[in-house]
């Protein structure tokens, strides 16, 4: 082949190699399906970095919310416990068993809870610890202390009339009887007044008179000293109660309500064996003790204790 014919023909294929490597060549500016899953991956995993970040700070911001509930400084329901946001304290009228529970001493924030025996009672179920005293013996159970605290509050109020506990067989044991001398006396097993002593209305006198009731009285016969209540009707001083052997009681110490008028209270107790009065925490929320009403559902779930739909009733006590 001449050499002139060999020089064209070996500069036509360096055309050709030259603009077929250039088809080839990817343009900087075209985003392949590659590409595109790689970006799409990495905004994805910075969106995701984003909304962890966030959601920490809306959790710290919750939690320091629901750690805001307890003034320690306070030494009443009244002033250790902290309405929820949006929520106002219900008014307890001057004199009256709200006021009395409200401002009932407490013991110093992060008091625990004791048994009668002076032993410690583990967990950290309870927000707070009433200055409520329990007798050296294993009486003061959980009817026991809401008898107590209402029989405390009509006696300092000078209701004395008006202190009267059935025993589960059905006497009524009253005080009226007790501080004029008469006591509870047993024949085949009944009970029956007989006057041993001179009258004395004396405070010792008066705790003597709790220590029967608390022997023959329990949630049975408090259950049949009460009658049904509806949640929106909630008053300071009713109870969700089961009744039996073993039942538990639980009481409302303190409401709140918000503009809709949607309350939450919360619920005082004692237990077995006796021990102090406290308010317990809400297991759905346990930074949060506070009940609301728009949660109640049955079977109704507390700290202790699971109540039946019916449980919430209110006693007879102040009628």
């Amino acid at each position: 082949m001449p050499t002139m014919k060999r020089n064209k023909l070996y500069l036509l294929l360096l055309m050709i190699l030259f603009l077929f490597s250039g088809c080839m060549r990817k343009d900087e500016n075209i985003i392949t399906s590659e590409d595109a899953k790689s970006t799409i991956s990495n905004d994805s995993t910075v969106a995701e970095a984003d909304y962890n970040e966030s959601k920490e700070e809306s959790t710290e911001e919750i939690r320091v919310q629901l750690s805001d509930f307890i003034n320690p400084d306070g030494n009443t329901l009244f002033t250790r416990f902290i309405t929820p946001k949006g929520y106002k304290r219900v008014e307890a009228t001057e004199g009256s068993f709200a006021d009395f529970i409200g401002n009932y001493p407490l013991e110093p924030d992060g008091t625990p809870v004791y048994y009668f025996d002076k032993r410690e009672k583990g967990g950290d179920g309870h927000a707070a610890v009433f200055s409520m005293e329990v007798a050296e013996e294993d009486l003061q159970q959980c009817a026991d202390s809401i008898m107590r605290i209402y029989a405390e509050y009509l006696y300092k109020s000078g209701r004395h009339d008006k202190i009267s506990f059935h025993f589960v067989d059905g006497f009524l044991c009253d005080y009226n009887h007790w501080k004029q001398g008469y006591r509870v006396k047993f024949a085949n097993d009944k009970p029956y007044w007989e006057q041993v002593a001179d009258s004395d209305d004396s405070e010792e006198t008066f705790k003597k008179y709790l220590r029967i009731v608390f022997s023959y009285s329990s949630t049975l016969s408090m259950e049949n000293e009460s009658k049904p209540v509806d949640i929106s009707e909630l008053k300071v001083g009713d109870i969700f109660i089961k009744g039996g052997s073993p039942g538990h009681v639980v009481m409302v110490a303190d409401i709140c309500e918000n503009e809709a008028g949607e309350k939450a209270f919360l619920l005082a107790q004692g237990f077995i064996p006796a021990q102090s009065f406290h308010i317990i925490k809400n297991p759905a929320h346990s930074e949060d003790p506070w009940y609301y009403e728009s949660e109640i559902r049955y079977p109704f779930i507390t700290q202790s204790y699971t109540f039946d739909e019916g449980s919430l009733r209110r006693l007879n006590y102040l009628d």
